[in-house]
Formats: structure tokens, sequence, C-alpha cells
């Protein structure tokens, strides 16, 4: 393996997609830093997070949904803009967003395994990074000893928005021009970040409110409200998160069977349902106290 990093046509000097995969992590890092220090302002977040996903695509990792390139160049963007500050937002509670992240990138190796890619280079980073983070989420978890900062937070977000564009939307599901299955899988596969950034930004905007703003109005913190201990909270996202695996992975291995494939929508669906109304009803109450 690590003669192809060095060696070969697929060194990183040769390698455009891990060129772009390592400047735009490093781009992250450097956002998530910088707003650690200076609490950067929105837009500029937003402008290097698009950048972010330009450098994606000029590296030749895009998403492949459509067949329509502009179309799936936006996707691609948005992809990007919204995986970086979903894993942003998550990152409110001890664990929960390492626990996220490991799931995620184990879902993408499994899928990497299945369709027995010859790619070895990105394969073996993942590995590296799941290890990195086993051993961050010994002193992330509760009491937490260390914390992610957003500039963990946004390195994480550009590194499994990549290798989720890579081993997900783009895994040779079904050969059609529109990759309905792939969309299932990456629903399944990144649902714990997904249900519960669409479920805040819904609520935000139905009352007039700025997705981008943080705030105690997450379902971590509704399930705290609940009575769940913090520790709990973060087995529920164990669950959650075991649970994208598995059926993520299963979707790889029913790949020739795309029947089979739609039913694990259900798993995303009423996850955020149960999810959508325990955190709508906490934060009504929420408002009503105040």
């Amino acid at each position: 393996m690590f003669d192809a990093i060095i060696f070969g046509e697929q060194d990183v000097f040769h390698n455009e997609a891990l060129l772009g995969f390592f400047f735009s992590i490093f781009l992250a890092f450097l956002l998530g830093l910088a707003d650690d220090a200076y609490n950067t302002r929105p837009l500029l977040k937003l402008l290097v997070q698009i950048l972010i996903g330009v450098t994606f695509i000029l590296g030749d990792t895009w998403i492949q949904f459509s067949g329509n390139i502009y179309l799936d160049y936006s996707l691609t963007i948005f992809w990007v803009v919204a995986i970086m500050n979903s894993i942003n937002m998550l990152d409110n509670m001890d664990g929960v967003s390492t626990l996220t992240t490991i799931s995620i990138l184990v879902s993408c190796l499994f899928s990497y395994f299945i369709f027995s890619s010859e790619d070895v280079v990105f394969p073996g980073l993942m590995i590296c990074m799941i290890a990195t983070f086993l051993a961050f989420l010994f002193y992330n978890w509760n009491p937490s000893k260390m914390f992610m900062g957003d500039s963990g937070s946004q390195f994480i977000g550009a590194l499994i928005a990549f290798m989720g564009i890579k081993y997900l939307w783009n895994a040779p599901l079904i050969d059609s021009s529109w990759s309905w299955p792939n969309l299932v899988l990456v629903l399944v596969a990144f649902a714990p970040t997904l249900i519960d950034t669409t479920t805040v930004s819904i609520l935000r905007l139905s009352k007039g409110k700025s997705p981008m703003v943080g705030g105690k109005d997450h379902s971590t913190h509704a399930l705290s409200y609940l009575g769940c201990s913090d520790k709990k909270v973060g087995l529920i996202f164990v669950l959650l998160g075991s649970l994208s695996l598995v059926f993520s992975t299963t979707i790889c291995l029913f790949a020739r069977h795309e029947f089979w494939i739609y039913p694990f929508a259900l798993y995303f669906l009423i996850s955020f349902t149960i999810l959508f109304v325990i955190t709508r009803k906490y934060n009504d109450k929420k408002e009503i106290e105040n």
C-alpha cells in the first residue's frame, strides 16, 4: 500500500483526487482553526466550504448521480457544505460526532471491500483515521477530557464528505442514469448526522431563525431533556450508528437486487420521524417555559 503512495501512478504527485483531498481537508482545518480563534463570519465560512467542494470537483471527485454534469457539480458543492455544517452542528454533546464519524468511515470502508476497488490509498487512510478517532473517543466520551472544536469538526466534515462521494454516492450499485439506490445508501449511512441537521433546520426555518446559528435545540438536547444522561445520549447514537453501518453494508451486499434496497429508506424515515417529533415537542415546551 505504501509503495503505491510513494511510487507509481497512484503516488501523491500523480493522483489528482489525493492532491485535492489533502488540500481540501487542510483548508477545512484552517477554516475551523480560524473560527475557533476569531469566530469567523458565516459568509466567509460558506465561501471556503464552497471552495472545498470546487476543489473536490477539480480533483475529479464529484457526485455522479443524475448524468447531468452541471446538476451533479451543484449537488457535490451542496453536499460538501451540508456535511461540513452538519458535523459541526452535531458536535454539541460528548462523543456524538466522533461516533457518527466512525460509523460513516467504516461504512465507506466496507463498501470498498465489497466492490473490490483497486484503489488502496484511500482505504489505507480511512483505516488510519478510524484508529485515530477510536483513540480520540477514549478522551471525548463523557465526561470528556478533549473536544474537537471547529478545527476538528470542519476537518471531519470535509473528510467524510469526500469519502461519502467516493465510496457511497459513486458506489457501483445499479447501472442507471439516476442513482436512486445510491441516494438510499447515503441517507442510511449518514442517518445520525443528516437526521439531526434536517430536524434542526426545519424547526428553525419554521420559526424564522437561521439554521446556521448555534443553539440548544438539537435532537441530542431533546433526548437529554427527556431524562437521558449524556452517556445515554451517546449510547443512543451508538445504536443509530451501528444500525446505519449494518443497513448500509447490507445495501451494498444486495446491490444487484434493486427491489431490496428501497425498504432500507424506512429506517431513515422512521428514525427521522421519531427524533423530529421528540425535538419539536422539546423546543415547543422550552419556548412556553421561557
